[in-house]
């Protein structure tokens, strides 16, 4: 009795096969009969009136009557369902014949109120009308005892009996242009429907109200009706398909059972899927189908959800079933263009909305399209196949089983987006599900295993890796076979499975690699990523062949995503200064192979690996562990885990100084620069600090080495810029300059200055750690702002000259200090007045010199410092002097000063007399 069903759909396959056979031959005697009439048409060149479409329909009406007529004979001798289906089929091919010709009359007119409420709604009304009379009858049966409940039972089935014997009654006597014209208010389906309705009522009181029948004669009759009830839809619409579809999708949730056999219960509703497929391929359905998917991927979660018991097998293969069903059989190969229309297509394709009759919805227009079939089938399984993987690892299901059917179920529906054009959303949702399942697996249940697991444990750890990662590589071949198919005339949808056949893998190995992998040495999942690497390049390549001349996007997707593959790899088989010197090595691998190829990516690789590198020097400043650097300085692994990638780097930049791309000359050179001033800065740290990278606040002498560093590499960026333009020289070498200033602004005069911090200047009198500091740096603000004349702005030159200035007057002013002081100058030990008054004089001299200098190069900026200087001498020979300064270093010191401004004020009239006589 359980495999009725299965019989029963097996045998109506096979008759249904016979009548399809049938009515191709009958569509291509119709399409002969089109062919004919349209030969006798005349053209309107011939100025004669063209036939109108009544005309033309009853001049083929005739012969397609006979061949219906000959086909309902040949029919109802096979069996006792062949008159319905002959004549539905003849109705269609009535409606096909037509279909052509009656393109030609005008739109038809929008339908009036009175039509709307007098030929459907009232039809709806009655319908419901009726079932409820029914019920009404039997409850009034019952209240009254009128009737025993066996009687009352027949009753109320053969009243759903005489509905459908009613409907189709009325069906036979209809005429198809009636049928056309409304066909979502038809007679004949409505009584069907009331009469389904009746008879699935009535088998379902008998077992759960009266106890008549047991579960297993219920839900075999249930069964019967509801796939009858499908059966019946291809005679009177989609409507009634959905009733049966949803009678028998909650058939086994009405019917109790004491030991559930869940293999019984997914074949039946697959069965039932199937048959709705089935149905909805004949005629071109769209919403039924969607319903179907919907409800067979509701089943799984609540069968997983409530069942004490549950076995998986099933469940996977239910789900497989479905894609399956939904890329071979519906909406399977057909073009979009015949399953929504030309006008349709066309506007999908020019991303437009379609044309919508008047007063339908946006939302209700999206369900009629294979957007409902694709999203229920592919959504609803990626569903069950997350619910599969928590149910494992919730409650204990085997792991390896689970994720197997987990891989199973995913690639299937990657399978159903690389197929299928009309699936391409299904492509994006696979891969995110494919990351999110693995990631689910790999974060909580192997990354929570005990350290010390098994030999068995880990090999269930190394099955589900395979799993896992073999689902990844599953994504590369069915991309691969979709750019094999579709490449040339879907651009957009190729750069998608490009990114997704790369992307998908790589972040499952990855996630793979963190959770589970060997951080010294994997050679799993290095030889993964080395595969990868190796597959993606070797396609990127055949799809450069394939696409021939112009921009291929695919093919750049695919060579930055072997980059990447290349990269996981080395950091899966290297580590510390191995990884960060071997990654520029394998950008210039790359950029190298740009001269072979003119990919765009190939040289923008270089960028990302020196990106990178600098990334794990930044994670990792000592390159190796600190405990095996060493104090050597310079030749040490910090030489060679900064000046490699450095030295690439300046490579890099030269081989690219010609290239077309402006942005790629700009990101070389930038990153060039960076890396060997990080280079020398980090040589000259561990050299300063005995051999330790730390923290620590930097002396004063290594903060004065990494200000002459920016300083010359300032000056170094401004001849490159001179030599061979470049706006990374040019703003590179001024941003340098600016820091710089910033540095002695904040670190030489306030933070690190030995008459603040009370650090040793050194014992030595002149060579000291003032001449590091200050002295040498404003001999260098000096000679860059010189060099900058007249090919840098001039606030930048002004900037410079200043800072020059400024660098030698606080050398001067505390080279003073470490004469009266001596080796230490802090300022808590006071003033002495022969001090007072060398500071007078040196600020007068310094004075004096930027005058002049100013005088000589035209450098207003050094006539305003030397300015500047002269008037703090005169306040502080007013405010200090006077009141500090005793006997004869106060005369001396005010003399000085007299003459000092006399002279200074000589020296302008001079040049003021000058500059008149001049002009």
């Amino acid at each position: 009795m359980e495999l009725l069903p299965l019989v029963i759909l097996v045998v109506g396959i096979l008759v249904l096969r016979g009548h399809n056979l049938r009515i191709r031959q009958l569509e291509a005697r119709v399409l002969e009969l089109q062919n004919a009439l349209a030969g006798k048409v005349p053209t309107a060149a011939a100025n004669e009136s063209i036939p109108t479409t009544d005309s033309v329909l009853h001049a083929a009406e005739e012969p397609i009557e006979d061949e219906a007529k000959a086909a309902i004979e040949d029919a109802s001798e096979t069996d006792i369902e062949a008159p319905a289906l002959a004549a539905r089929s003849t109705a269609d091919t009535f409606e096909e014949a037509a279909a052509p010709l009656a393109g030609q009359t005008p739109a038809q007119a929008k339908e009036s109120l009175e039509s709307t409420i007098g030929a459907r709604w009232a039809v709806w009304v009655g319908g419901i009308a009726l079932a409820l009379g029914g019920i009404f009858m039997v409850k009034y049966s019952i209240e009254s005892g009128l009737l025993s409940p066996g009687v009352r039972l027949v009753l109320a089935a053969l009243f759903g009996l005489a509905l459908i014997a009613a409907g189709e009654a009325i069906r036979r006597r209809a005429a198809p242009v009636l049928n056309n014209a409304f066909q979502n208010a038809m007679i004949p389906g409505v009584l069907t429907a009331a009469g389904v309705v009746a008879l699935f009522g009535s088998t379902y009181a008998a077992h759960a109200i009266y106890g008549f029948i047991g579960p297993a004669t219920a839900f075999i009759l249930l069964g019967l009706i509801s796939l009858a009830t499908l059966g019946l839809s291809l005679l009177h619409g989609q409507a009634l398909a959905g009733l049966g579809l949803l009678a028998s999708m909650t058939t086994p949730a009405l019917i109790a059972s004491t030991a559930p056999r869940p293999w019984v219960l997914f074949g039946y509703l697959v069965l039932t899927w199937l048959a709705t497929l089935l149905a909805s391929r004949l005629r071109r359905w769209l919403i039924a189908p969607s319903l179907a998917n919907g409800l067979l991927s509701l089943w799984p979660l609540l069968y997983v959800t409530f069942s004490p018991a549950v076995d998986l097998t099933p469940v996977k293969l239910s789900m497989l079933a479905m894609i399956g069903g939904t890329i071979f059989l519906w909406p399977g190969r057909y073009p979009i263009s015949e399953l929504v229309g030309e006008d349709t297509a066309t506007a999908l394709a020019e991303d437009a909305r379609p044309p919508l009759g008047a007063g339908t919805e946006w939302a209700a227009f999206l369900v009629r399209q294979p957007l409902g079939m694709t999203l229920t089938a592919a959504v609803g399984a990626l569903a069950v196949s997350l619910c599969l993987i928590t149910y494992s690892l919730q409650q204990g299901y085997p792991i390896v089983d689970a994720t197997f059917m987990f891989a199973a179920i995913v690639a299937a529906v990657a399978a159903f987006g690389a197929g299928r054009l009309y699936a391409a959303w299904a492509t994006i949702l696979s891969a995110v599900i494919a990351v999110v399942g693995a990631s689910g697996v790999l974060t909580n249940w192997i990354a929570g295993l005990d350290a010390g697991a098994t030999d068995g444990t880990v090999s269930l750890q190394s099955v589900v890796l395979y799993e896992l990662l073999g689902l990844g590589a599953l994504f590369v071949l069915i991309g691969t076979f979709f750019l094999r198919r579709f490449a040339r005339q879907e651009k957009a949808y190729a750069a998608l499975w490009s990114l997704v056949m790369a992307a998908t893998p790589l972040a499952i190995a990855t996630i793979s690699f963190v959770n589970f992998g060997n951080w010294t040495l994997d050679w799993l999942h290095g030889l993964y990523g080395i595969g990868l690497a190796l597959v993606l390049i070797a396609v990127a390549e055949w799809q450069d062949q394939q696409a021939g001349e112009g921009l291929n996007l695919p093919t750049n997707i695919l060579t930055a995503g072997s980059f990447a593959a290349a990269i996981f790899a080395l950091h899966t088989l290297a580590h510390h200064a191995t990884a960060t010197i071997l990654l520029p090595v394998l950008g210039i691998v790359y950029l190298l192979a740009g001269r072979l190829r003119n990919w765009p990516v190939l040289p923008w690789a270089m960028v990302a690996a020196l990106v990178i590198a600098m990334g794990r020097i930044a994670w990792q400043p000592t390159i190796v562990d600190p405990s095996e650097l060493g104090t050597t300085p310079v030749f040490n692994m910090l030489l060679a885990g900064y000046g490699i990638p450095a030295a690439l780097a300046v490579v890099a930049a030269f081989i690219t100084r010609h290239a077309p791309s402006l942005r790629l000359r700009n990101a070389l050179q930038a990153l060039a620069c960076v890396l060997v001033l990080l280079t020398i800065a980090i040589l000259v740290r561990h050299a300063m600090n005995g051999g330790v990278l730390n923290d620590a606040v930097p002396t004063l002498g290594e903060q004065s080495i990494y200000t002459l560093l920016a300083i010359g590499a300032s000056a170094t960026l401004m001849a490159l810029d001179l030599s061979a333009a470049s706006p990374v020289f040019r703003y590179g070498g001024m941003a340098l300059g600016v820091i710089s200033v910033v540095m002695i602004l904040t670190l030489h005069l306030l933070g690190l200055n030995p008459f603040i911090t009370g650090e040793s200047t050194g014992r030595i009198p002149l060579f000291n750690l003032l001449l590091l500091a200050y002295l040498l740096p404003a001999v260098a603000y000096g000679g860059l702002a010189l060099f900058a004349r007249n090919r840098r702005p001039l606030p930048y030159v002004s900037m410079l000259a200043v800072a020059a200035a400024v660098m030698a007057f606080a050398w001067a002013t505390l080279s003073v200090r470490r004469l009266w002081q001596g080796e230490y100058i802090p300022f808590w030990n006071g003033f002495i007045q022969g001090e007072l008054y060398s500071y007078s004089v040196v600020w007068l001299l310094i004075g004096i010199a930027l005058l002049g200098l100013g005088a000589r190069f035209e450098a207003r900026s050094l006539r305003i410092a030397s300015a500047v200087l002269v008037f703090i001498a005169v306040v502080k020979a007013f405010l200090i002097d006077m009141a500090n300064l005793e006997g004869f270093l106060r005369a001396l010191s005010f003399i000085g000063l007299g003459a000092v401004l006399i002279g200074i004020g000589l020296f302008y009239q001079k040049i003021l007399t000058r500059k008149k006589a001049t002009e």
